[in-house]
């Protein structure tokens, strides 16, 4: 059975990434050689990813040859340093879908770029990227920014079971 995993802010091709937020490479093409394996060593081809933005930041051909080495049917929900370019650019960069807007999966879990507004009464959990390596507070939000996750696309799965504690039988 196909898994699903989540992940955001790969920000490939951005030099300056490296410095903002700490990464630990020595060069963009180490990131990007780095963040290509970690993506194959969980994704497998039937799997599928959604991206939650902020995906390359280099040209057409680059992003095309990156997109195509990573493994699993990928979702883009843009970021805000996507939405320069159109649904049809980045469809034609590889993604099998692209969605300008966020979406809702599992009816219960809101997948967004930026963290979206969630009152603490209000049943619903917004996975999200955006802000790297900080978090919002609270069980309703979980950001999947590639910083806490050590680079690597983390399954719905997992999220579920911190979310959700298992019941004794």
């Amino acid at each position: 059975m196909p898994n699903v995993f989540v992940i955001s802010d790969h920000h490939f091709g951005h030099k300056a990434i490296i410095d903002f937020e700490s990464r630990p490479f020595t060069s963009v093409e180490d990131m990007t050689e780095t963040m290509i394996e970690k993506w194959n060593a969980v994704v497998k081809p039937e799997d599928k990813v959604f991206h939650l933005g902020d995906f390359s930041f280099l040209n057409l051909e680059k992003t095309k040859a990156i997109v195509a080495r990573l493994q699993g049917y990928k979702t883009l929900v843009l970021g805000n340093h996507d939405r320069g370019r159109s649904r049809s650019w980045w469809l034609e960069a590889g993604f099998d879908e692209v969605s300008e807007y966020p979406l809702v999966y599992g009816g219960f879990f809101f997948l967004s770029h930026e963290p979206m507004y969630m009152n603490k009464h209000m049943p619903y959990v917004n996975i999200h990227g955006h802000i790297h390596g900080q978090k919002y507070e609270g069980v309703q939000y979980v950001n999947v920014s590639v910083e806490l996750w050590d680079y690597t696309p983390v399954s719905f799965e997992s999220i579920k079971s911190k979310l959700v504690p298992n019941e004794e039988q």
